[in-house]
């Protein structure tokens, strides 16, 4: 089970960057935890969240309005991370996975059309489609009843405080490959299965261990 955000693509720093102009474009003001607490939340959560940071707009047209600027900038090139590409269809071929991402579906399929990675994934889960974003499990245990497996023999990989939480809360063992800019908590870190320092490092033998 892969996350999106942080593993496969290196959005974080543009969402980070849209978002935080959103919210002084609206009247709101950035707390120096928000990027930390955004991470992982649904798009409802955070469009509430930015709601609640001052911005004078409906969470509705928060997220819409956000969403849009998030395609626009990946109209104009889709970020991916290291070995992104390249890992997931090579671990395709050897295992079935899936993907529980917090990005609104939208996002999702721009990423996987640019990437023409549709076809390595079994099943993709936007936290849109549960009830509740990271760090609670519904997302990774949607994307494991999409594809018929057991939550508790998955591996998920993750980058987040919020994902790696996610992620055990659901009972699968946990890959942490953390993002240099915005590494997990320790004491979520400390969750993990296994560390890795990146998706190069990610092979099949250690998944089917």
């Amino acid at each position: 089970m892969f996350d999106l955000d942080g593993v496969l693509v290196d959005s974080e720093p543009v969402w980070e960057e849209v978002r935080r102009a959103f919210v002084a474009e609206h009247g709101g003001t950035w707390q120096p935890d928000t990027q930390s607490r955004l991470m992982g939340m649904s798009t409802g959560e955070w469009a509430e969240y930015l709601h609640s940071l001052g911005v004078s707009m409906p969470p509705d047209e928060i997220a819409r309005g956000v969403v849009d600027q998030m395609a626009a900038r990946y109209r104009d090139g889709v970020p991916l991370m290291p070995g992104a590409v390249e890992t997931v269809r090579r671990l395709s071929g050897a295992v079935t996975l899936g993907l529980a991402s917090s990005s609104p579906r939208r996002l999702i399929d721009v990423v996987l059309d640019a990437a023409e990675l549709n076809e390595c994934f079994a099943a993709t889960v936007s936290t849109e489609e549960v009830d509740r974003g990271k760090p609670a499990p519904d997302g990774y245990l949607e994307a494991a009843r999409r594809i018929g497996a057991d939550p508790r023999k998955c591996v998920a990989v993750e980058d987040s405080s919020n994902g790696l939480r996610s992620a055990h809360a659901a009972g699968m063992r946990v890959i942490a490959v953390p993002h240099p800019r915005y590494p997990p908590a320790p004491d979520a870190l400390a969750l993990a299965w296994r560390v890795l320092p990146g998706l190069d490092e990610l092979t099949s033998d250690l998944l089917l261990v």
